[in-house]
């Protein structure tokens, strides 16, 4: 099961050594399978982190929250969820996939009930606090991203990252479901549904998953790996582009629903059907963007995703009438950003120095989901001191995205020598 051991020259500053390195992964057995429950547990997690987001009108109601107010709610899971990932990122590479996807899995379960207890309540102050506790679930995509690499050779990472970067479904899922459940079950029940199978799910894990035979834990301190992943220049480009690729996506599916209905009117149920179709798109979308990197150049995939967001979003900004131009705009929207994501994290794998993969992955994943964090802030604000006009909000998107698009274009090669690694 194992796979042999082949030696090669790298390149380390002027001098070349041997070093030791597992033969293409793509002979592992099981690579498919884990592949596969690793995107569910990726899912479940989603769904998990993303139970406010839905919930968001509901509860401005209720509490008479402002525009301002009800974004803090929205954004604070998505802050703790950003910033542990530079964390799982590198317990990944000491620890293994395994354990900290069934770790990560367990621990979102207290959090999950916590949040449905101050929502039963109708504590502001409360679902402020568990909400910040339950970002802890949005650190899976910083643990599954160098799992998914360890099973697949280098050409076909992007299909691997593309595949387990569609557990963003769970947004959609929670986007569609949540409402429903909660009209259904009311809303403590709801959370006990998602805590259960999140405990079902861990439980699978702990049977089923397994670390390839291409992993072997780095068992240097976190902190230093972290320095070492910050020197490398890619690590903070690639940082930017999902900053600007999947932070659009997960400010738009944690916020279209406050969207949705404040500008066309729609129930929470509609707008979350509607947030759920967006989240969708964008997740289909991924692993064709990962896929189309295994191909082409990423950069040829990174400049159409950023290109066609920037247009979109400026299409937004006329506010196109529901329901058919409104929703033929948000899901090209969703397109973009997704195909987007699956390109930058393909590139990633394409530059990262292999040892060093679940330290730059940590920190790029930090990046989105930090990219992720401001835009909601941002349209509230803006919508609150603008006259409640979202304009502002949607033009910063378009310029970013801009920047990001001539970024990419004159500073980053579509060929690039292999990444030295940086030891601290």
């Amino acid at each position: 099961m194992f796979s042999a051991k082949v030696r090669r020259p790298v390149l380390l500053g002027c001098f070349a050594e041997q070093v030791t390195t597992a033969a293409p992964s793509s002979t592992h057995a099981g690579q498919g399978l884990n592949l596969a429950l690793a995107t569910w547990v990726s899912t479940i997690n989603f769904w998990a982190w993303n139970l406010i987001g839905p919930m968001s009108t509901t509860y401005a109601e209720r509490l008479s929250l402002s525009s301002t107010q009800a974004s803090v709610l929205v954004a604070t899971p998505i802050l703790v969820g950003s910033l542990g990932r530079l964390v799982s990122g590198p317990l990944t590479d000491r620890f293994g996939g395994r354990v900290m996807l069934i770790a990560v899995t367990l621990a979102s379960i207290v959090p999950v009930l916590a949040v449905g207890i101050a929502g039963t309540m109708g504590s502001y102050p409360l679902l402020i606090l568990f909400g910040f506790f339950l970002g802890v679930a949005g650190t899976i995509f910083a643990v599954g991203i160098p799992f998914s690499n360890n099973w697949y050779e280098p050409a076909r990472r992007g299909f691997a990252t593309g595949v387990f970067g569609a557990g963003m479904v769970g947004t959609a899922l929670s986007a569609f479901f949540t409402p429903r459940f909660v009209r259904w079950f009311g809303l403590m029940t709801t959370h006990i549904i998602i805590a259960v199978a999140l405990a079902a799910t861990a439980a699978v894990a702990l049977l089923v998953l397994r670390d390839s035979p291409a992993f072997h834990a780095n068992t240097d301190p976190v902190v230093p790996k972290l320095l070492a992943a910050a020197k490398l220049r890619v690590t903070w480009e690639m940082s930017f582009l999902y900053a600007v690729v999947f932070g659009g996506f997960v400010a738009f599916s944690n916020y279209l629903p406050t969207y949705i209905k404040t500008i066309y009117g729609f129930s929470a149920v509609d707008a979350g059907a509607r947030t759920a179709a967006f989240a969708l798109a964008a997740v289909i979308a991924r692993p064709i963007g990962g896929m189309l990197s295994d191909r082409i150049p990423p950069k040829i995939v990174v400049l159409t995703s950023l290109a066609g967001t920037a247009t979109m979003a400026a299409v937004a900004i006329l506010q196109p009438p529901a329901d058919l131009w409104s929703a033929v705009t948000f899901t090209l929207l969703a397109v973009f950003l997704g195909v987007g994501t699956g390109g930058v994290f393909a590139w990633v794998a394409r530059r990262a120095p292999a040892k060093r993969v679940g330290s730059v992955t940590g920190i790029v994943a930090a990046a989105g989901g930090l990219g992720g964090y401001f835009p909601p802030l941002v349209m509230g604000a803006t919508y609150d001191s603008a006259g409640q006009d979202y304009t502002v909000g949607l033009s910063l998107l378009v310029a970013t995205a801009l920047i990001a698009l001539v970024f990419t274009a004159v500073r980053l090669h579509t060929h690039e020598p292999e990444p030295k690694d940086v030891t601290p």
